[in-house]
């Protein structure tokens, strides 16, 4: 078997395809039971999921594999993944299972991993449970019958998140007299979100809290955004916040309708923390993918910002080596390090709540001081990843775009970690000219690259 078990997030793929097959999830609970156990002690796992109908698979599997290998397994349900990774901290586990396809449709699932100190494994951890997963002459280490592990259901597992999530808004503060807007997406989120928002003072309208294990991120949540932001003109709300199936990314759309990304909230939150000295180095931390205006604006205030490859994983790494407290990604995934170690949709919506009433502000009065550069993002569907510096007449067209922005625009290619396609993003002054050069890489790319018809 000589397929690739870990991308950029973890095992992801079609429900029954490789990976995500439940012979392989059972065999992952075995290999990475056998990793994390050490010594005759007892041992903890935590495992959360979204709402997909396929995550009762895995999540069997999983469960079966590492009750074989040794584990005692913790079950919590439909939380979002931040709140495993809570969970895996707060319980003193060993290690935490996410059961969840993010954004995807119900037709994908994955599982991806946190450590004791609830960040994602690194990659030599990953390779070497993949290493046994993949292995076909591997056999798990079998301990004696009276050491294998039990599964209990943690009941009270949302209320716990509550409490913890909670904590990170001011007590002296409340949500009285504000109406939002949530789009859960059918997702992860869709009971502890609109519980927290109300036990705060706010009058929510609820979008995407009804789901049937196939409905999760369909027409709804932060890849479609319009559907909150035509609720917030529909309801007059204050604010809308929408969020993607496991919940760890947020959108938010001001009370004009207008949508906001993750650029806009970090630098909301930045500059909140840069007037109150708490931005340690006054540094944020983004990806390649952030608008050259986040940067700017940085700069503009006394701080800087540092890129980092597109992956939250990627942005948590340097945060922690850099001391940072505050990263995130263009798309939503926000990092508060002080309150959590890994994108937190709900969190993120905490924070930006919290300065709009302690500055006494519209989102659109906070929000109006970054003026983010034109951008087009376009996706390409692939037949191959070859590298783009393989393409020649793609490097030919690369210099002359990069030769038109000059030093006041960027020009970015990258592929996908989950899906086949190659990113092609463009920013600059010149609306126009941006996305006439996006389209034309992109056509570029396709006639080089795309599957045939």
């Amino acid at each position: 078997m000589d397929e690739r078990l870990f991308g950029t997030d973890g095992m992801r793929g079609k429900v029954n395809h490789f990976p995500m097959r439940p012979d392989i999830a059972l065999r992952l609970g075995l290999a990475a039971g056998v990793h994390f156990r050490t010594g005759d002690r007892r041992h903890r796992v935590v495992i959360g999921k979204d709402t997909r109908l396929s995550g009762y698979i895995y999540e069997s599997a999983l469960t079966a594999g590492l009750c074989a290998a040794g584990m005692d397994v913790f079950l919590v349900g439909p939380l979002p993944t931040p709140a495993i990774a809570f969970q895996t901290r707060s319980m003193r586990a060993d290690f935490g299972i996410v059961i969840s396809a993010s954004h995807n449709p119900f037709e994908d699932n994955g599982i991806k991993f946190f450590d004791a100190q609830g960040f994602k494994l690194q990659d030599a951890v990953e390779d070497a449970i993949a290493g046994m997963v993949l292995d076909p002459g591997w056999e798990c280490e079998y301990p004696r019958p009276s050491a294998v592990g039990r599964a209990f259901k943690i009941n009270d597992a949302p209320g716990r998140y509550i409490v913890s999530i909670k904590s990170s808004f001011p007590p002296q503060l409340t949500l009285d007299g504000l109406r939002i807007v949530l789009d859960c997406a059918h997702g992860a989120n869709y009971k502890v979100a609109p519980m927290a928002l109300r036990e705060l003072g706010a009058d929510v309208v609820s979008i995407g809290v009804e789901p049937d294990g196939l409905n999760i991120n369909q027409h709804c949540g932060s890849l479609y955004p319009e559907v909150a932001a035509a609720r917030v003109r529909e309801t007059r709300a204050d604010i809308g916040l929408a969020l993607d199936g496991d919940a760890d990314r947020l959108v938010v759309v001001d009370e004009t309708g207008a949508v906001l990304d993750g650029d806009t909230i970090m630098a909301i939150c930045a500059l909140d923390l840069l007037e109150k000295g708490r931005l340690p180095g006054n540094l944020l931390v983004s990806t390649v993918m952030s608008n050259m205006a986040l940067e700017i604006f940085m700069k503009e205030h006394g701080g800087s910002l540092l890129r980092t490859d597109v992956g939250d994983r990627h942005v948590v790494e340097a945060m922690r080596e850099h001391g940072a407290m505050l990263g995130g990604e263009q798309s939503g995934h926000i990092v508060f390090m002080e309150y959590g170690t890994t994108g937190d949709g709900l969190l993120a919506a905490l924070q930006i709540l919290r300065v709009m009433r302690e500055k006494n502000a519209t989102l659109s009065e906070l929000a109006g001081l970054l003026r983010p550069f034109p951008q087009t993002l376009l996706n390409v569907p692939v037949r191959e990843k070859r590298p783009f510096a393989s393409l020649p007449a793609l490097q030919e067209a690369l210099q002359d775009v990069r030769a038109t922005l000059g030093d006041r625009g960027r020009v970015l290619l990258r592929y996908s970690g989950t899906e086949a396609l190659a990113r092609v993003m463009v920013e600059g002054e010149d609306a126009a000219l941006v996305e006439r050069l996006a389209g034309d890489l992109a056509g570029l790319i396709a006639r080089e690259l795309r599957y045939s018809d």
